[in-house]
């Protein structure tokens, strides 16, 4: 039987720690800010409640027509019909009207630019052929996408008891967004849309600011108050954030700001390891060699407090030892990097060369070496 222990090695070499970035509070009743780069999440309150979602479910809703548009099940071109009962919606409309149809690349910015609850019913209807239908699919999807903070009842985010979305839920669709669908990301920042010769502006207050804010979806009822999922890009770096239960549209927009404004000055990327950079030797269990150094593959860049300096508190954590065989870059450890106000980051450690099995000696020498080491354990025991 293998021994093992979890082996950590403190190292030195890369701390940085001095002041943490000044921590947001934020006024939401719920909110979350991810920095998409390096996937670090920056604040966080009551991220994992499900709440009334209000129009930001919408998302869902485009997260499933754009699924269908990628599976090829329809085109941008693919017109659905309108029925009485989404023509009949309240709250927000594109205004369509019963017994017309419309086209895929319509029903897009009716429901991104002007929030349209009777663009979301076509879609749903036409995806599913009832609403109710859509909504059931809609919650096995999310399951499948591991939303645990996700139900739904409708395709709008109609006030329904069963309609609740967490914040954390929320962020993750716009990332997909961005990341899964860049060719229909672009909708979330157009301006205007006109339809039937109405004409509507997207509702998002943040788009037209100058701090790179293009998207998404704001939401807003009596029962949830006022939301936004946002996301803005600043040189190489990308945010999105959710916030969520403001009193007014006045200070979700103000909150909004100041969220995209504290997320990239108060932060900043930085360097901190090269590829091939050998941080450690680990011991091999069973190999044709006794010892393979451990390697980043890939340079690494962490998300850091703006104003950090000096030296970060940092270890590498791995089984010991490691058992052959071990294939070149196989994912052997993980280095622990703690930052000041931020989560610990974890960046996988690999083997730098390949260690076979090693034969009938070699084993004999690991199988050696552990018991000498027992049994100096078991008489420093004695002591």
């Amino acid at each position: 039987m293998k021994p093992s222990m979890r082996h950590l090695f403190a190292l030195v070499a890369l701390a940085f720690a001095q002041p943490a970035a000044a921590a947001y509070e934020t006024q939401a009743q719920s909110a979350i800010v991810i920095d998409l780069s390096t996937s670090t999440v920056l604040l966080e309150k009551d991220a994992d409640v499900p709440l009334p979602p209000a129009s930001m479910s919408k998302l869902m809703t485009l997260n499933m027509l754009f699924e269908a548009l990628r599976d090829g099940r329809i085109t941008m071109d693919t017109e659905f019909g309108i029925s009485p009962k989404a023509s009949a919606m309240g709250g927000s409309k594109m205004f369509l009207r019963a017994g017309d149809r419309v086209a895929v690349r319509d029903l897009i910015p009716g429901i991104v630019v002007q929030s349209g609850n009777d663009a979301c019913v076509v879609v749903a209807e036409g995806l599913a052929g009832s609403e109710d239908a859509f909504a059931r699919l809609m919650n096995q999807r999310a399951a499948d996408l591991g939303m645990s903070g996700s139900t739904f009842a409708n395709s709008s985010g109609w006030p329904d008891p069963a309609q609740r979305m967490s914040v954390r839920d929320l962020a993750f669709l716009a990332r997909r967004m961005v990341e899964e669908f860049p060719e229909y990301y672009g909708y979330y920042a157009q301006d205007v849309f006109t339809w039937e010769e109405i004409t509507q502006r997207n509702r998002n207050p943040l788009l037209n600011l100058g701090i790179g804010a293009d998207g998404l979806k704001t939401g807003h009822t009596e029962e949830a108050g006022y939301g936004l999922v946002g996301s803005a890009a600043q040189g190489a770096r990308r945010i999105v954030f959710v916030i969520t239960g403001l009193e007014t549209s006045a200070e979700r927009a103000q909150e909004g700001e100041q969220v995209v404004n504290w997320a990239f000055r108060q932060f900043v990327e930085k360097p901190v390891l090269e590829k091939g950079q050998v941080l450690a030797e680990a011991r091999v269990w069973m190999g044709n060699t006794e010892r393979v150094n451990l390697i980043t593959n890939d340079d690494i860049s962490l998300l850091m407090p703006a104003l950090a300096q000096g030296d970060l508190d940092a270890q590498i954590e791995y089984t010991s030892p490691i058992e052959a065989p071990i294939a070149a870059g196989q994912t052997v450890a993980e280095l622990v990097v703690e930052r000041p106000g931020l989560p610990a980051a974890r960046v996988p450690l690999v083997a730098d060369r390949e260690v076979s099995r090693g034969g009938f000696l070699p084993r004999i020498r690991s199988a050696t070496r552990i018991l000498l080491a027992r049994l100096g354990n078991q008489v420093q025991g004695l002591w």
